[in-house]
């Protein structure tokens, strides 16, 4: 069986003794099990990552946090991935797929098309969630860096700070993905439209502040697919 991975949303320190938070106490002795004694990997986000043995006093649960651990698993490049907001639960799925291909930053557009809407009370449940899958999808796939998630904003308020190559998703787009690849050098930012596609006016805009659209493949891809696929060849291809 694998070292269990836990994040630690406090920051942690080599060869010491910490009280782990209640969900994570919760996860390691009632879910999973894990008796005292047992040697897990603990990471907060930071970098690296710190092995540390689980101890009990009563019903708290302690950690002897060992040295840091220089692991890493991040893509060479910085890839950011701008996702249009997609109905019900794709975008849980997004997210958690974002996190395991190496995305390294994600941005969710309130787009033109978008079906749904965030805002409020909901908009904060939705980024507590989202970011409760990045902790727990980078536990299971090794990364000790959290993939960053911005809070969603419409198309214009992010085009004019975005550096590097940016390539935005259509299927009526100038040149093919591969091709457009071979501009790429250490930052990358993929563009991909909800459900409907991006409006005449988001790709008016984006054209406006130089990005280049792309078609990736034959196929019309769904909107959750699309950008975890482009993610995918683009590190392949790239060599992240």
């Amino acid at each position: 069986m694998p070292t269990a991975r836990f994040f630690c949303p406090t920051p942690l320190q080599a060869d010491s003794q910490i009280t782990l938070p209640e969900s994570l106490a919760h996860h390691a002795l009632r879910v999973l099990r894990l008796p005292a004694g047992t040697t897990v990997i603990l990471f907060d986000g930071r970098g690296g990552q710190y092995p540390a043995v689980l101890q009990t006093q009563g019903r708290t649960a302690l950690a002897d946090v060992g040295r840091h651990e220089t692991v890493e698993c991040e893509l060479r490049g910085h890839l950011t991935l701008i996702q249009g907001i997609a109905s019900g639960d794709k975008m849980d799925w997004v997210v958690e797929k974002a996190v395991e291909l190496g995305v390294s930053t994600l941005i969710p557009v309130a787009a033109d098309r978008s079906v749904l809407r965030l805002s409020g009370p909901r908009l904060e449940k939705r980024l507590a969630r989202w970011q409760a899958i990045i902790q727990a999808a980078s536990e299971q796939c090794g990364r000790n860096r959290l993939m960053q998630i911005h809070e969603p904003a419409p198309l214009r308020d992010h085009l004019a700070a975005l550096n590097g190559l940016s390539l935005f998703c259509h299927p009526d787009g100038d040149s093919d993905f591969s091709q457009a690849l071979s501009n790429a050098q250490d930052t990358l930012n993929v563009l991909v439209g909800p459900e409907g596609g991006w409006s005449p006016e988001e790709l008016d805009l984006a054209r406006h502040h130089g990005l280049q659209g792309v078609r990736f493949g034959p196929r019309v891809l769904r909107t959750e697919t699309a950008g975890l696929a482009m993610t995918a060849a683009a590190t392949a291809l790239l060599g992240w």
